[in-house]
C-alpha cells in the first residue's frame, strides 16, 4: 500500500476544506487520460511549447553562451515528447552536450531512454530515477556547466510560496553562471484558458473524477462515480485555475483498506489543482527572489506561454 497516498487522502477529506493533490492524478489510466488532453485542440499549452522549443532552438542554444561542453538535466523527463526538437537540433549541429532526464517512474525513463536512442543514435544520455535533489547535488559537484529543465508549466501548480521555495531549491543545486528554462503559462484571454479546462468533450472532467476510481481501486472505497461532478474557475486577477470535485448529494463514502468513512454535504466540494498563470511582471519578481536572473523570455506566436530562460547569480 502506498502510505503517503493512504495519509494524504485521509488527511485531505477529513480537512475543512476537502482536498486531494493532483499528484495523484496519474495512475495509468491517469497518465492515458491526460494524453487524450494533450490532444484537445482546446488544450493549447503543449502545442504551444512545441512550437518554441521546434522554431527557437537555434535562439535558446545561442542565449545559453555556454563555451564548453554542458550537460542538459531535464527535471521530471515524462515522455520527453517536447524536449526531442531541442535535443534534435543539438544532435544535428554537432554540439557536444549530455543529456540527463530524471524522473522518479523507472518506467517512464525505460521507455524515454529507448525512445531517444533509437531516434538520436548519436545522443549522450546518462538516464537517472528518483529525486529530483538528490540527483543535482551530485550534478553540481561536476565543473561542468548545466541547462536545467523544467517545462510544460509545472511550475504552475505550485501555490506563490511553494513555486518561491522550490526554484530557492534549485538555485541552491545549481553552480553560478548555470541556467533554468522554465515553462510558464501566461495570463491571457479569460475564455481561452476557460475552454482549456471544461472542455466539450468533457475529458478534464473524467482524468479529475478517475482520481475517485484510483481510490476505489487501490483503497477498496465506494465512490459511486456518477454522485460527483467536476468544477472549475479561473480568476483571471490572480491567474488561478482552480479545479474542484463536487458532490451532488450528502452522502457517505467508506474507505475500507483505510478503515475510514467520509461524509459529504450536498455541493461540497474537493479541491484538486490549482493552475496559475503568470504575468511577465510576476516571472521576473519571482525569478528575483529565488536568486536568478532572466536571460530572455522564449514566446510563442500567440504570446499564450512562455520558456522563460534564467540564470543563476551568485
Amino acid at each position: 500500500m502506498n502510505n503517503t497516498f493512504a495519509k494524504d487522502i485521509i488527511d485531505g477529506l477529513t480537512n475543512e476544506q476537502k482536498q486531494l493533490s493532483s499528484k495523484y492524478f496519474y495512475d495509468d489510466n491517469g497518465s492515458r487520460i491526460f494524453q487524450e488532453i494533450m490532444q484537445m485542440p482546446e488544450y493549447y499549452l503543449t502545442d504551444s511549447e512545441f512550437e518554441i522549443l521546434s522554431l527557437q532552438a537555434q535562439q535558446i542554444v545561442d542565449a545559453l553562451a555556454f563555451q564548453q561542453p554542458f550537460n542538459i538535466i531535464e527535471l521530471g523527463a515524462g515522455d520527453g515528447f517536447k524536449t526531442f526538437k531541442l535535443l534534435e537540433y543539438l544532435v544535428n549541429n554537432s554540439v557536444a552536450f549530455n543529456y540527463i532526464p530524471i524522473d522518479i517512474s523507472q518506467e517512464a525513463i525505460t521507455i524515454l531512454t529507448q525512445k531517444l536512442t533509437k531516434r538520436l543514435p548519436e545522443l549522450s544520455i546518462t538516464p537517472k530515477v528518483g529525486d529530483y535533489f538528490e540527483i543535482l547535488k551530485e550534478t553540481s559537484k561536476s565543473k561542468t556547466p548545466s541547462l536545467l529543465l523544467f517545462l510544460g508549466s509545472n511550475i504552475g501548480n505550485y501555490s506563490q510560496e511553494d513555486a518561491s521555495n522550490l526554484l530557492r531549491l534549485f538555485n541552491k543545486n545549481m553552480n553560478r553562471n548555470d541556467k533554468l528554462l522554465i515553462g510558464m503559462d501566461l495570463k491571457k484571454n479569460p475564455i481561452t484558458i476557460h475552454n482549456a479546462y471544461y472542455d466539450e468533450g468533457g475529458v478534464t472532467k473524467r482524468f479529475n473524477l478517475n482520481l475517485l476510481i484510483r481510490i476505489n481501486r487501490e483503497f477498496d472505497a465506494d465512490f459511486k462515480i456518477d454522485d460527483f461532478d467536476f468544477y472549475c474557475h479561473y480568476n483571471p486577477v490572480n491567474g488561478e485555475v482552480k479545479s474542484y470535485i463536487v458532490s451532488l448529494k450528502a452522502q457517505t463514502v467508506d474507505i475500507k483498506k483505510l478503515g475510514t468513512t467520509i461524509e459529504f454535504k450536498q455541493n461540497e466540494l474537493i479541491w484538486t489543482e490549482l493552475s496559475k498563470k503568470y504575468a511577465l511582471s510576476e516571472i521576473e519578481e519571482l525569478s528575483k527572489k529565488a536568486n536568478f536572473s532572466i536571460k530572455k523570455h522564449f514566446l510563442d506566436c500567440k504570446h499564450y506561454f512562455t520558456d522563460s530562460l534564467w540564470e543563476k547569480l551568485d
